[in-house]
């Protein structure tokens, strides 16, 4: 079980949930501080100027809205902007953007009324995914479109995935006794005005992230040891003398992947006894950078990780919304926590390191595939009759193709800022686009590591 309350979530709590089914709950003194939010933006409203609930939206926020007509609003919102295309968005990267709405509306400053949270738990809990699509965000009024699609669907409209097929909202509601959202304040912009698709699909990122540099990591032990090579590269007193945390972290992963090896040799019993006469080496001396250089690799990829999970961590435990209603201080701040640049960039750094870990993953294929490399092996690890039967050199192809492809996508999304909505979204940061190819280079990245 998982609570959401005034405690940090983190991602082992989405790992929870997401991974393993966990159900979740809100505690009451949440539930508590969410309704006084709703009930003192409510009454602090009344007689005052406050964007999106009684101005219009966007560049349009110059026009006041009549009393009578608020809560319509919401809904023209909701409705109007559902207007995404392209494939669905993954129901694991769907279910991580709840969480995480669900997270950022709880903290109580968006003024919406709790029953939204609690709507959004029941979904959750249920296993019902709304159709959210992949194209439309461009992450700096928050992931207004994609949210939209999730807030179609709390108010009983739109499509739901259940139970392994694509149903109208209204039906699933109607079989599991479920009443759509009533909206009463502004419920319709407390929704979808936030980072929490980008947030979503970029903490599912980090997710299988973390696995893939553990592949990586047992791959190039395996290696090294299919070579019997030294073991001084990924020593303890080599890499402590670089200070990088993640280059430590690696090596000593290998280390203790190695440490009972047969096969590993220690430098010193071969070359370092005065014996060797050859004036031409036999044994290898030093193994190839793609062997031996593994922790100064994927080092500065884990360090990137990590620096990744801390940002998201920091982004779903934070009011992403606008505006932030401040009950503590009795008034409403006008702003733009909706800005998506922290995940964007994140998101950025996180598929450069991925392709390069797939970088990594291809030499070291070729290195097994070439005998004239390995000296172990025969040519594409043919055990058939050379020539006749060709090996495994078709997987080459596939592994060379998509790491080409991750190389492509890891140019940044960050900086392909367009101005957009009457030039009101004047810069943009397009953090789904670079949370959804970050997600393309590591689904791509484990198609190469099953290769290798």
């Amino acid at each position: 079980m998982v609570t959401i309350s005034n405690h940090t979530l983190r991602i082992e709590d989405y790992i929870q949930v997401l991974i393993f089914d966990d159900s979740i709950t809100i505690d009451e003194k949440t539930l508590t501080q969410v309704d006084h939010c709703f009930h003192f933006l409510k009454d602090f409203s009344v007689n005052k100027i406050i964007y999106g609930v009684n101005t219009g939206l966007g560049p349009m926020a110059q026009y006041r809205i009549d009393t009578k007509d608020q809560i319509q609003l919401q809904y023209n919102l909701i409705r109007s902007h559902a207007a995404g295309s392209g494939n669905p968005l993954e129901p694991i990267c769907v279910r991580a953007a709840m969480i995480s709405r669900l997270k950022s509306l709880s903290l109580g400053y968006s003024g919406i009324h709790p029953d939204a949270i609690q709507l959004l738990t029941t979904l959750l809990n249920q296993q019902i995914i709304p159709f959210s699509p992949e194209h439309g965000g461009v992450g700096a009024s928050g992931d207004l479109v994609q949210l939209s699609h999730l807030a179609l669907v709390l108010i009983g409209e739109g499509e739901v995935y259940y139970q392994g097929e694509w149903q109208p909202t209204a039906d699933v509601f109607s079989k599991l006794n479920i009443s759509p959202l009533q909206i009463r304040l502004r419920e319709g912009l407390g929704l979808i005005n936030g980072t929490s698709v980008m947030s979503g699909i970029g903490i599912t990122n980090t997710i299988f992230a973390q696995r893939i540099i553990g592949w990586s990591v047992y791959a190039s032990a395996m290696i090294n040891e299919l070579v019997e090579s030294f073991d001084d590269h990924f020593s303890q007193v080599l890499n402590d003398a670089k200070k990088h945390e993640g280059q430590h972290l690696i090596a000593e992963k290998m280390r203790y992947l190695l440490h009972d090896s047969h096969l590993i040799k220690k430098r010193a019993d071969h070359l370092f006894n005065g014996k060797i006469e050859e004036k031409i080496f036999k044994q290898k001396i030093q193994e190839y950078y793609s062997l031996r250089c593994v922790p100064q690799i994927l080092g500065p990829i884990i360090d990137t990780l990590e620096n990744t999970k801390k940002v998201l961590v920091n982004e779903v435990n934070s009011a992403n919304d606008n505006p932030i209603v401040d009950v503590q201080g009795k008034t409403v701040f006008h702003g733009g926590n909706f800005h998506g640049d922290y995940v964007s960039f994140e998101m950025d750094k996180l598929k450069i390191a991925i392709t390069k870990l797939s970088m990594l993953a291809e030499r070291q294929i070729n290195f097994l595939m070439n005998d004239k490399l390995n000296n172990i092996l025969p040519p594409f690890v043919n055990l058939g009759t050379l020539g006749l039967n060709l090996g495994l050199q078709g997987t080459q192809f596939t592994a060379t193709s998509t790491v080409a492809e991750n190389q492509t996508l890891s140019n940044p999304m960050y900086i392909h800022s367009i101005p957009n909505n009457n030039d009101n979204q004047d810069i943009v940061s397009m953090g789904t686009n670079s949370a959804l190819m970050a997600k393309r280079t590591i689904d791509n990245t484990f198609e190469v590591l099953a290769i290798e």
